[in-house]
């Protein structure tokens, strides 16, 4: 039986229609990310970790998203060139997507549904800071803003979600990596 995460519909940056499936025996680390937000310089973080693990099967994916206060604003060429320019990202990038809302990706849907609760550093107070802010999320379950992270199993299952601000070196993160890649 195929994996229906993996065989999600996804658009590459370049404008390729595939799906996950080449991934299929990889760890993945699934994250909405744009260019203009405070969170940005996570982009350096998640090119560390590509690269230190790529070797045991890590593999990140960039799917930028404008649903933040539109802090990714350019085409897909744009964003390309800022991510390796600026960041030096290697590690895949696919098309601008919507993450919540009526138009939500069938990725982010899919995610969402296995793990419908992001795991947070604790007494970071970055929820209520964007409450504060009026940045209530709709719905319980929705993405809260740019680089919320999804970790994905071998298997294809989702393994953990992780909050915006738990960054992609925060020990907690690189453990919960570390227990997959071992699996």
């Amino acid at each position: 039986m195929q994996n229906s995460l993996l065989n999600t519909h996804v658009t590459t940056i370049d404008g390729e229609v595939t799906t996950l499936e080449k991934y299929a025996g990889k760890v993945l680390l699934i994250v909405n990310v744009a260019s203009r937000c405070g969170l940005t310089p996570q982009y350096e973080q998640l090119e560390n970790i590509q690269k230190a693990w790529a070797d045991q099967g890590f593999v990140v994916l960039g799917f930028p998203c404008n649903q933040f206060m539109g802090q990714e604003l350019g085409s897909e060429e744009e964003i390309k060139t800022y991510c390796a320019s600026t960041w030096g990202v290697t590690f895949p990038m696919f098309s601008k997507i919507d993450v919540n809302g009526d138009a939500r990706h069938p990725l982010y849907q899919k995610l969402i549904a296995a793990a419908p609760t992001a795991v947070a550093p604790e007494k970071s107070g970055f929820y209520e800071r964007m409450v504060s802010k009026g940045r209530t999320p709709l719905y319980p379950d929705d993405i809260l803003w740019n680089f919320e992270k999804f970790l994905v199993g071998r298997d294809g299952q989702v393994v953990q979600r992780f909050s915006p601000d738990m960054t992609p070196e925060d020990p907690i993160v690189m453990e919960s990596i570390k227990i997959t890649l071992a699996k």
